[in-house]
């Protein structure tokens, strides 16, 4: 038997990049999956219909994720669809590179709602279904503790907060005996990020292995968090970035 058989994941920011592979990886391990998206429809069909070529049960759901309300019912939704969610992993964010006497407030505002509040809005919900031996798993990044270069100020913020929330949630969740964990990628090839870009050979030189990661390693960090295996870690952040804080 699969190792998630018969619980339900919720991967917000599932359509693209680590999301997707995320949300791929828990179906393999045999997950039921429900991805939201914003902007890229398309890329959330080509990820529920991969799962489902290989025998898997996804869904995807349009929820903005600068949406307070739009978040909670989207995550109310998946609940009542499958009735139950066991699983959310908090994976949408957006990315803010600028200096700071240059970054416009809705340029901020978009960062916070999207990386921190949305991930604040989705737990809210989540906590109405979770039951005992549910977990959370953020997805937050190793700019929360490093930042190499300059205009990554807001950003770090957003993601420092995440890393906040999972420590604090931990320890009051912990007498429902549900998991808050997070996991800080580094450098990974994604479209947002990718290993063909301008910034790769600046980004890619502090790892201690000189090269990025791919999906697939951040995809297996969570999966350990998602599973039985993982019932007594909470609280703590898996960084998987070659190196890059070492």
């Amino acid at each position: 038997m699969s190792t998630l058989e018969g619980r339900v994941a919720l991967v917000t920011g599932g359509s693209r990049g680590i999301g997707a592979g995320i949300a791929q990886r828990l179906a393999a391990d045999g997950a039921t999956v429900a991805v939201t998206y914003n902007r890229s429809p398309g890329h959330a069909e080509e990820v529920v219909g991969d799962i489902a070529e290989h025998g898997g049960q996804a869904v995807a759901l349009h929820v903005d994720a600068r949406d307070r309300a739009a978040v909670r019912a989207g995550v109310k939704t998946v609940a009542e669809q499958f009735g139950r969610l066991d699983i959310l992993v908090n994976s949408a964010g957006v990315n803010l590179m600028a200096p700071i006497e240059d970054t416009a407030d809705d340029q901020y505002d978009e960062a916070v709602a999207v990386n921190l509040t949305g991930v604040y809005a989705a737990t809210q919900e989540a906590l109405r279904h979770l039951g005992d031996g549910g977990r959370i798993i953020n997805i937050g990044s190793v700019a929360a503790e490093r930042v190499h270069y300059a205009g990554g100020t807001a950003y770090a913020l957003t993601k420092a907060g995440v890393i906040g929330l999972t420590h604090a949630l931990a320890r009051e969740l912990g007498p429902r005996r549900i998991t808050v964990n997070a996991v800080q990628p580094g450098p990974i090839d994604t479209d947002m990020n990718p290993l063909s870009g301008d910034f790769a050979p600046f980004t890619q030189q502090f790892t201690s292995q000189d090269r990025y990661g791919t999906t697939r390693d951040i995809a297996g960090a969570v999966s350990y968090l998602a599973s039985p295996e993982a019932g007594f870690v909470t609280g703590t952040t898996i960084t998987v970035d070659g190196g890059y804080l070492s």
